[in-house]
């Protein structure tokens, strides 16, 4: 989800405050859609390949993502010839220790996620990341001393209104919804604090490079009792496979989505990173057949207004900034 800062399963609730909204990121920056679109039509599809991962646990298919994933992103950076920068992230103690948090927010994220995912409870993960945008903003007012717009302030009002409705008829809070949105906004409002100053890549090698020695010393548990997914009956060729690639399945999206949003403005990113939840539902419902009760349905139409609400007013806002050459 990101992500000048690296995503979960879904993108950052706003683009990157370095997403430009000029001619150099004209609309008809063909290369630059397709790149945004891309990364969010691949995060609406994990759904699918992590029910391919089903056998290994959620907490062992989270060790094998961050474990490939540091290695797939040393291979890049290897390509790249970046060691520089991240040389200079590991070495910086103020950027190395925002990154060790936004690493363990975004793995809180993950393992979350596949839980939902392979516990039939994906349309719970769809719901957290359309409610997302809106924490964002809550947090935004609250720890940046941003102010809600009235528009915004009607968005959060009726996402809660949905929330209480799930509350209601369920007897209990839905944790998963909410421990998605809280952890990906949480996620975003840290890597804030060092955006400008470490990329794409840098940033998630170091996220990952910091978590993984927790995942390398719960397979060492793990397998050392012979619970491993890659032992006994459970093994195969194509689930080792599948977990390896895990690596390459969570960079490459993050990649596409740095690259994109620096080529095209703002309203498509912030209309665009609605297609992942969309999807997710969609999958939950048509192709995994979860059950969505009546007030499931009622609460979904609910953020759905709020959705369309925080839209209206982005769209609004963007129409009021001053074209380049032109002035008001």
């Amino acid at each position: 989800m990101n992500a000048a800062s690296p995503a979960p399963e879904s993108p950052p609730a706003t683009a990157p405050a370095s997403a430009p909204v000029g001619a150099g990121a004209a609309a008809g920056d063909a290369s630059g859609v397709a790149m945004v679109l891309g990364c969010y039509l691949l995060w609406g599809m994990f759904p699918l390949y992590f029910h391919l991962l089903q056998a290994a646990g959620s907490v062992e298919i989270i060790g094998h993502r961050l474990v490939w994933t540091l290695a797939t992103c040393l291979g890049l950076t290897a390509l790249r010839r970046s060691w520089p920068a991240l040389r200079t992230a590991v070495t910086t103690p103020r950027i190395l220790g925002v990154l060790a948090a936004s690493g363990l927010l975004v793995s809180v994220n993950w393992l979350v996620y596949v839980y939902a995912v392979n516990s039939g409870r994906t349309a719970d993960a769809a719901l957290g990341y359309f409610i997302n945008p809106l924490v964002t903003v809550v947090l935004a007012a609250l720890f940046l001393g941003e102010r809600l717009r009235p528009a915004q302030g009607v968005a959060v009002g009726i996402a809660a209104v949905a929330i209480a409705v799930l509350v209601a008829a369920q007897g209990s809070l839905p944790w998963i919804s909410l421990s998605l949105a809280l952890s990906f906004g949480l996620y975003g409002l840290v890597k804030k604090r060092v955006g400008a100053r470490v990329d794409a890549l840098t940033g998630l090698t170091v996220e990952s490079g910091c978590m993984t020695p927790v995942a390398l010393a719960y397979f060492a548990w793990l397998y050392a009792g012979g619970q491993g997914a890659l032992q006994g009956t459970t093994t195969s060729g194509a689930l080792a496979a599948g977990l390896v690639l895990a690596g390459p399945v969570t960079a490459v999206p993050l990649l596409l989505f740095a690259a994109g949003t620096r080529r095209v403005p703002l309203s498509i990113v912030g209309l665009s990173q609605y297609i992942t939840p969309v999807m997710q539902f969609l999958l939950a419902w048509a192709v995994f057949r979860e059950e969505i009760s009546p007030a499931r349905w009622v609460s979904t139409a609910l953020v759905w207004v709020a959705v369309l609400v925080f839209i209206t007013d982005l769209l609004w806002q963007l129409s009021r900034r001053p074209r380049p050459g032109k002035h008001r």
